[in-house]
């Protein structure tokens, strides 16, 4: 079975002195898992995986593993979850920042290999990374953005989804066991739709880190809360109508993918994002809520046939 290695980019801002008193980074690193199978097809061809707020990089496994044999498969730890830094200032918790180490990631892997074939798979907060730098043609990219995969995510977000998502993200927990972890994830994941047991163990592993006390605690910075909690309804519509002005210039075409009970992604935004800018193509997921989370087979191959068979619908 193919496994990913583990890597490291240096990335511009501080992040947060790893003891009291001790000298605050220059720079923070970004983790990030790379997918490529000994006989990899195209090693030129990249696909970057970026997760969602909470979430971190190994949460494609499934999907990587299904691409790897073709492609190069990049899943980052986005700033302040799984293996990467936290950052000295929790204000840059947010979109601008990530994208800016998402393009030195990019810079890093085109000088290993240089890349011609660049696509973006971004699940919720990752999607918006995406729009983000594909919609902004004068950054520095390797390569323009080929296709994307938008999962559950576009320019508006519903306000009460968001508010849902604030009550839990930054909050201490502490778990005696594994398998309570994953219980207590499930309680507020059951959006996700259906999973057996193996699957959801296997997506709950690398939520957690060993606590100093014993048992277990969550993988990210508790900080990262704190831009998304000072968010308020205003402020979210001033930002919705950005990322529709970035969403217009995206130039790769476009898989949206939709929850069928999703509560973040409506209905009519889903229909506006087929309607102007890229025109999404949309396939939706009954049974499904925020977000799919790409272990299911059908969900898997839809991906794959989107991404690597030329001219192929989903």
């Amino acid at each position: 079975m193919i496994e990913p290695t583990l890597n490291y980019v240096t990335c511009p801002g501080p992040a947060a002195a790893a003891a009291p008193g001790a000298t605050v980074p220059e720079g923070h690193r970004m983790a990030w898992w790379e997918w490529s199978a000994p006989q990899c097809r195209d090693a030129s061809h990249v696909v970057v995986c970026v997760h969602g707020l909470s979430r971190q990089g190994r949460d494609f496994d499934v999907l990587a593993r299904a691409l790897a044999p073709q492609v190069r498969v990049v899943c980052p730890d986005v700033v302040g979850r799984g293996h990467s830094d936290w950052l000295a200032d929790p204000a840059g918790y947010q979109v601008p920042v990530y994208a800016a180490d998402m393009l030195a990631l990019l810079d890093a892997l085109h000088a290993r290999v240089p890349i011609r074939t660049l696509d973006w798979v971004g699940t919720s907060m990752g999607g918006l990374i995406g729009i983000a730098l594909a919609g902004q043609p004068g950054l520095p990219l390797p390569a323009p953005v080929r296709r994307m995969v938008l999962n559950d995510v576009g320019p508006a977000l519903e306000w009460q989804a968001l508010e849902r998502i604030g009550q839990y993200l930054g909050v201490p927990a502490h778990f005696a066991t594994a398998e309570a972890a994953a219980d207590a994830l499930w309680a507020i994941s059951s959006s996700f739709g259906p999973h057996t047991r193996e699957q959801w163990v296997a997506l709950s592993r690398p939520m957690l880190r060993p606590a100093p006390q014993g048992g277990f605690i969550l993988h990210y910075d508790p900080a990262i809360a704190v831009p998304f909690n000072q968010l308020r309804q205003q402020d979210a519509a001033a930002g919705e109508e950005l990322l529709w002005q970035l969403y217009d210039r995206i130039q790769a075409r476009v898989l949206l993918l939709r929850g069928a009970q999703s509560d973040l992604l409506a209905p009519a935004t889903a229909r506006a994002m087929a309607g102007r800018g890229p025109h999404a193509q949309c396939v939706q997921f009954e049974g499904v809520g925020h977000a799919p989370t790409l272990v299911d087979d059908a969900q898997v191959q839809v991906v794959r046939r989107f991404l690597l068979e030329e001219g192929s619908a989903p």
